[in-house]
């Protein structure tokens, strides 16, 4: 079952577009395993105008021209990053899951909330100094926005940004990726 619940509205762009954001998140209990709720972001991506707004939000606030390719994070953060690309005319990357690009690639392996995981790209996803504005769904403890963070640069790339939709700040993950600055549109 999947409930809706009020959720105060903060976040580093401004209560309007975090009020806008919760009112698009469910929680999904006990996904994937027992103990954990998953916050459901596919309302958000479902309703076009909210979508391009939150989309809009985050060019505005890297500016144009601040980054010159986009990092989607497997897999949610595919269609965000997508997006943004899309909008700023910059090419999209994305950070896979182990086992699923074809070329050379660099690989990190780091602790999950609930787990562990392995995230590769392809060594040749950047040229050197490439500016990369790196975007996922949620950021929780930390661990696969590190990882792609180091993957990034290892793989010739300047982390020129990140941002999230959707912060979980009691995981204490923007605490693990200090000095680096995080951009939260929903902080809860």
């Amino acid at each position: 079952m999947t409930e809706t619940h009020h959720i105060e509205a903060r976040g580093d762009s401004g209560a309007d577009v975090a009020r806008l954001l919760a009112s698009r998140v469910l929680d999904v209990p006990d996904f994937p395993k027992p103990g954990i709720v998953f916050k459901d972001l596919m309302p958000l991506f479902a309703d076009g105008p909210v979508f391009r707004q939150v989309i809009d939000g985050i060019v505005a606030h890297h500016g144009r021209g601040s980054f010159d390719a986009v990092v989607g994070i497997e897999a949610r953060g595919f269609v965000v990053a997508a997006a943004i690309a899309y909008a700023t005319g910059v090419g999209v990357v994305p950070v896979r899951k182990a086992g699923k690009l074809p070329r050379a690639a660099y690989s990190a392996s780091y602790a999950l909330e609930y787990g562990e995981a392995t995230l590769e790209v392809h060594q040749d996803a950047f040229t050197a100094g490439h500016r990369v504005l790196v975007v996922d769904d949620v950021l929780a403890t930390g661990g696969t926005a590190a990882a792609t963070l180091d993957l990034v640069e290892r793989a010739g790339g300047t982390v020129a940004g990140f941002t999230v939709l959707l912060e979980l700040a009691a995981l204490g993950g923007r605490q693990r990726l200090a000095p680096r600055p995080v951009h939260a549109l929903l902080t809860v």
